[in-house]
């Protein structure tokens, strides 16, 4: 290979994985627009560092009625008065405050069987390399063993699986996660 070569090949390389990259993109945008498709009418959050982005797009809208909550425990609670009223919330928090809300999702979510799709951003999530975060670690195995169904969203092209996990909600009157493993742009 000459040198003019290498570097036109280089060039090639790098212009694909920036294309790669922005491709694999997950907007607030993106992710908002699926919850409105599925009637959403409220977001109940505690914000943190992973879904940032999110709140702030959230706040920037009036399509839904935003409630933020001090503890994520109050947030399954916050959920099950706003559907007894007829509304259609979703919670979103991070993989920790699902832990934190262990008992409210066991004991309203499940026991009640309410049809209510959690939104979880993935903290420690790589998918590439060695997880190290306990947070991480945890979060699949505790959603299975309580029976959890969960989806993974990583780009754009997998929000669709919002609407799914939205409607098996719905069908199943049970939990549905979905487990958001970027953060957004």
């Amino acid at each position: 290979m000459t040198l003019w070569e290498g570097i036109v090949y280089r060039s090639y390389k790098k212009v694909r994985r920036t294309l790669a990259i922005k491709k694999a993109s997950l907007t607030a945008d993106r992710i908002l627009e699926e919850l409105k498709k599925c009637g959403v009418t409220h977001v109940i959050c505690l914000p943190d560092a992973e879904g940032q982005f999110l709140y702030q797009a959230l706040t920037s809208r009036s399509d839904f009625t935003v409630v933020p909550v001090c503890r994520e425990g109050e947030a399954i609670a916050i959920a099950t008065g706003l559907m007894l009223g007829g509304k259609d919330p979703v919670v979103l928090h991070q993989n920790t405050g699902f832990f934190e809300s262990g008992d409210s999702v066991r004991g309203l979510g499940l026991d009640l069987q309410l049809p209510l799709l959690l939104l979880i951003t993935y903290r420690g999530w790589r998918r590439n390399s060695l997880i190290t975060d306990s947070a991480a670690l945890f979060i699949e195995p505790i959603l299975n063993a309580w029976a959890v169904r969960h989806y993974l969203v990583e780009t754009n092209e997998d929000v669709e699986r919002v609407s799914l996990a939205f409607k098996e909600a719905h069908d199943s009157q049970k939990p549905v996660a979905i487990l958001i493993a970027k953060e957004y742009e």
